[in-house]
């Protein structure tokens, strides 16, 4: 899981970068109207966004179940609190996103005014980046549960290999 980890890390900071920039230049080149209100450049965005979201629960889950799962009832560390915290804000963010998504996809779904929606794409295109940067960063380091560091009273490892002795190999 050594690659796939590291590639998914790769592509979540890719987007997380995307998505940042854009949310922060499209002001200086997109005047908003009624009829257009985003930059056309959402078109391309969006699906990556939706990669981002299905990544970071994908990956945020298996790091989530990894910590609270293996370590049973270990207190809270920082590695089960980031964890945690990872899963959790892919979820609310997934959550917005689709919902906001789906009703530009069509066109029939009246429930968000353009107000609503506004606020939704703002806070979405806040919480993206933060969330899929830190996620991404955390499988490029190779961050994973250690239960023998745990013992020893640490508990967050970055692959450090160690011998049966318990000493870094």
């Amino acid at each position: 899981m050594g690659a796939a980890n590291r590639v998914a890390g790769a592509v979540l900071i890719v987007i997380a970068a995307i998505v940042a920039a854009h949310t922060i230049a499209e002001p200086w080149y997109h005047l908003s109207t009624p009829e257009q209100p985003y930059s056309p450049l959402w078109t391309y965005i969006d699906p990556l966004s939706a990669l981002a979201v299905a990544l970071g629960l994908i990956f945020g889950f298996a790091r989530k179940r990894a910590f609270d799962g293996e370590l049973g009832a270990v207190p809270a560390t920082w590695g089960r609190l980031a964890s945690n915290t990872l899963f959790y804000g892919f979820v609310f963010v997934g959550i917005m996103f689709f919902t906001d998504w789906f009703s530009l996809l069509n066109a029939n779904y009246t429930a968000l005014n353009a107000s609503a929606a506004s606020i939704l794409w703002t806070l979405v295109d806040a919480l993206l980046p933060i969330l899929a940067g830190a996620l991404g960063a955390a499988l490029l380091r190779g961050e994973h549960v250690d239960k023998q560091a745990y013992a020893d009273g640490g508990g967050f490892s970055r692959g450090v290999a160690k011998a049966s002795d318990g000493k870094e190999a």
